[in-house]
């Protein structure tokens, strides 16, 4: 793997050094820069453009076999897993993600594994599929017969934006099942997290993609996003980050009427049925120690029985208590920071909010005075007396949870659905069939029930401000592909 010194723009088949501003990268764990990136100019993001243009429009790519698309980006996974150690490192420096924790896991190994799995899903699929047109209407007046059929054609150019929280996964989900697809792909990462999106370049490089199929820049500021998502040679936007962001990336893509696949924002529930509160004593942990709460889709707000609120918080207090904040190279760190200074001043900004409307910081709630340096900030309960609070309103997107007494199951419901998100959801209760009636109930794009299910074979995506589209599974790659019909006369 090249040294981070060595990392490079890839456009049109060329490692190029970026024309732009100089990007300083920090480690969110201790300030330091690991390294000095001269971004892209405005004129490199064009000609990444519209090498995938030509590129696609070659139709090398797009007409070629299913099979052999496949077969190209699993050499790029290859280059990957030769080299997962390193990419743990990358994503660690740059992140803050803890090497030794879960989240680390979730980071890179699994995702590895599963877009394998998706490599072999997609070759199940069926490229034509028969129209359910009735036998009479198969025949035409002059006798002739009609067929018709519809089939799963690429998009085109498509223009690949992802988040800074987990950042080799989530361009790992947009950038293999865009091209196994058969599109070609301009991929912009968060200028916080550059150097794991770069690698992309190097292993598409290794893999022999045609030139110009795939190309990756560093944008410094919002100028290439922009870009990206109103060129009138990008057939779709991919985008993960805030729903605000979303908001002006769905209006910028409008102006073509460009494809848009948006996962945004979430403040999902957790809802404990009376039959399953002691379940909730790992729910505040279970979100503060996936990468320090930076999670779109985590259970920010627990709700519990009201009569039982008191002892579930004493319980999720306790299960926080020993937890290693810390160095993020260190394996017996389970917490790391948040990605920046700005992120950690949001944490305590909807702290003091939340207080301000009645909450009560039960653990955490600033930042853990042994740590001199670096974007820490210490997992916090809050205890708050309704969902209109504003740590149950809004996305913080940190180590913080809130905890919500309901009075019955129903208004629990209502609580949860009381948000302009809906990315997830979490129900636990013995008795299956009311947990079941409760997940059915709840506004959102996934409902987990008594566990979660990350897989290559079901699809993720949210309702309301949380999204559009869908991400994995059958629908996350048809996202990538036109429905084109096919009438044909004999």
């Amino acid at each position: 793997m090249p040294s981070l010194g060595e990392f490079a723009p890839y456009i049109d088949g060329q490692f190029v050094r970026g024309e732009g501003p100089q990007l300083a990268v920090e480690n969110p764990s201790d300030e330091s820069v690991i390294g000095q990136l001269p971004a892209a100019s405005t004129s490199q993001i064009q000609a990444a453009i519209a090498a995938a243009h030509t590129a696609f429009h070659r139709n090398e790519w797009s007409t070629s076999t299913a099979s052999s698309r496949v077969q190209a980006v699993s050499r790029m996974l290859d280059y990957f897993e030769a080299r997962i150690g390193d990419i743990r490192r990358l994503v660690m420096l740059e992140s803050g993600c803890p090497i030794g924790s879960p989240a680390m896991h979730a980071q890179v190994d699994l995702p590895l594994r599963q877009v394998r799995e998706l490599l072999s899903y997609y070759l199940t699929l069926p490229e034509m599929e028969h129209n359910p047109v009735p036998l009479m209407q198969r025949i035409a007046p002059s006798g002739a017969f009609v067929d018709s059929v519809k089939l799963h054609v690429p998009v085109g150019v498509v223009a690949a934006i992802s988040a800074y929280n987990f950042p080799f996964f989530l361009n790992l989900w947009k950038v293999v099942p865009a091209l196994i697809t058969g599109n070609a792909v301009v991929l912009r990462p968060s200028p916080l997290t550059p150097y794991s999106a770069l690698l992309f370049g190097n292993a598409a490089d290794a893999a022999g993609l045609p030139r110009g199929i795939f190309n990756v820049i560093v944008d410094a500021g919002h100028e290439g996003g922009v870009l990206m998502t109103t060129h009138p040679h990008v057939d779709m936007v991919t985008f993960t980050g805030s729903s605000p962001v979303g908001e002006r990336v769905a209006a910028q893509a409008a102006k073509g009427i460009k494809r848009v696949q948006l996962e945004l924002g979430g403040k999902s529930a957790q809802i404990y049925l009376p039959d399953r509160i002691d379940a909730a004593a790992s729910a505040a942990a279970t979100v503060c120690l996936t990468h320090a709460g930076q999670g779109c889709a985590l259970g920010t707000r627990i709700f519990v029985p009201a009569a039982a609120k008191a002892s579930a918080i004493d319980q999720m207090a306790s299960a926080l208590s020993h937890v290693v904040v810390g160095d993020t190279s260190d394996p017996g760190t389970q917490m790391g920071p948040v990605i920046s200074a700005a992120q950690r001043e949001r944490c305590e900004h909807f702290v003091a909010a939340s207080v301000q409307a009645g909450g009560r910081v039960v653990t955490g709630g600033r930042r853990p005075p042994h740590r001199k340096r670096g974007y820490f900030f210490e997992p916090t309960i809050l205890d708050v007396p309704d969902n209109s609070n504003p740590a149950a309103q809004e996305e913080i997107f940190g180590p913080v949870v809130c905890v919500i007494g309901y009075e019955s199951v129903d208004h629990a419901v209502a609580m949860a659905n009381d948000s302009r998100y809906g990315l997830s959801g979490y129900v636990y209760g013995r008795d299956m069939q009311q947990a079941l009636k409760v997940a059915q109930a709840l506004r959102t794009g996934t409902v987990n029930v008594n566990g979660s299910l990350l897989s290559p074979y079901a699809s993720s995506g949210g309702f309301g401000a949380s999204g559009i589209g869908r991400e994995r599974g059958l629908e996350g790659l048809r996202a990538y592909q036109q429905l084109q019909t096919l009438s044909i006369t004999n």
